[in-house]
């Protein structure tokens, strides 16, 4: 057991092989079961009747998105199983740096390192935060199904030194990896979540003194950072029985004299204006751009309303996220960061796409020339 829970944190992918008609059904329904069996015992949530996006029972956007219909639902699903399009996993392995305790140690405030999907690691006022920590093989409430990483995390969690706080933006499971949140548990000082998500991680036994839940636009202060839960335009559930049973949220993060913004999911909506009005500009927005479809573009961002977004938000410089770890649509899987490149310097904003792993230096702008490392030889 502890050698399969070291697989699962390690973020090693393994080759994958072609995809049948027959394995992926049999893994579909497999997985369905999984989710049913694990979920139905912890489906409910507490109630939030003081939250204004507490409604009915449930939480609500202010205005409803564009989404998958359940008419469109069983043909979307055909697809995924039956009809995936070539280019949606890397031919080739995604070149990455592995990083080290020391590294960490003596790296200087401000610095960045994506360690895939939405998984980023900031230094800020001495303290490391983590932002949506997923480090299991896949995105699944079981390791034997359901998407797989295309590459392994460039440091494991037994390797991170004390994490100050943890980021979480909403419960899906490509962000809230339960595995990760209890292996950093010990290490820890503490989770900040939106309401309910929190609910989750005192239930799988963290200490509820660690865990502090916000709503849109409470904030917290942590030995000089300050985190702002914003709004976000999404839906929350780790199985089929609990739809919005929690909140989901976008962050400002300020320490170091910085202003930045992390997204976690969203689609395009007007509250980015509103969150650029109250707490930009900022110097660095983490703007999620991958797993779009114009079918879901309302709580998944196209590469053209991140770059709008962004510009709401009146950020200096763009660093996008949410993109090649997980295959999680239908474009080829380095679509997002090709398309947003593309347009990034057409319309002279700049952008950053570091290798996972690599450090940033949140102060300082991107140059315009820049090592097109997801242009993998096919």
């Amino acid at each position: 057991m502890a050698d399969a829970s070291a697989r699962r944190l390690s973020g090693h992918a393994r080759p994958r092989g072609r995809r049948t008609p027959r394995r992926v059904a049999a893994v579909a329904c497999l997985c369905v079961a999984a989710i049913a069996y694990m979920n139905l015992s912890a489906c409910s949530s507490l109630a939030y009747p003081d939250s204004p996006q507490y409604r009915d029972g449930s939480f609500r956007n202010p205005v409803a998105p564009k989404t998958v219909g359940w008419r469109q639902t069983p043909m979307l699903w055909w697809r995924f199983m039956f009809d995936k399009p070539e280019g949606t996993v890397p031919a080739g392995s995604i070149p990455l740096l592995p990083l080290t305790a020391r590294q960490l140690a003596q790296a200087a405030d401000g610095t960045l390192y994506r360690l895939g999907h939405s998984t980023l690691l900031l230094k800020l006022e001495g303290g490391l935060w983590l932002t949506d920590p997923v480090f299991s093989e896949r995105a699944s409430p079981v390791q034997w199904a359901g998407p797989k990483r295309f590459h392994a995390s460039p440091i494991g969690i037994a390797e991170l030194p004390a994490i100050k706080g943890v980021v979480i933006s909403h419960d899906h499971y490509d962000h809230l990896d339960k595995a990760a949140v209890l292996a950093l548990a010990e290490k820890t000082e503490i989770f900040v979540t939106p309401l309910g998500v929190g609910d989750h991680l005192i239930r799988w036994g963290l200490p509820a003194e660690k865990v502090r839940q916000l709503d849109w636009w409470e904030a917290i202060g942590v030995d000089g950072v300050r985190l702002v839960a914003t709004p976000s335009q999404h839906f929350s559930g780790r199985s089929p029985f609990d739809g919005n049973a929690t909140l989901w949220a976008s962050w400002v993060l300020q320490g170091s004299g910085l202003n930045l913004f992390f997204s976690g999911d969203t689609g395009y909506f007007d509250g980015f204006r509103d969150i650029g009005q109250r707490y930009g500009p900022f110097d660095v927005t983490l703007l999620e751009c991958g797993a779009y479809d114009p079918m879901w573009e309302g709580v998944h961002m196209l590469p053209a309303q991140t770059l709008q977004a962004h510009r709401d938000l009146r950020g200096q410089w763009l660093l996008p996220i949410h993109n090649s770890t997980f295959d999680l649509a239908f474009h080829e899987w380095n679509a997002p960061l090709e398309a947003l490149v593309g347009l990034a310097e057409r319309q002279a904003v700049a952008v950053a796409t570091p290798r996972i792993g690599q450090p940033v230096d949140l102060r300082q702008p991107p140059s315009p020339s820049r090592q097109r490392w997801w242009q993998l030889p096919r």
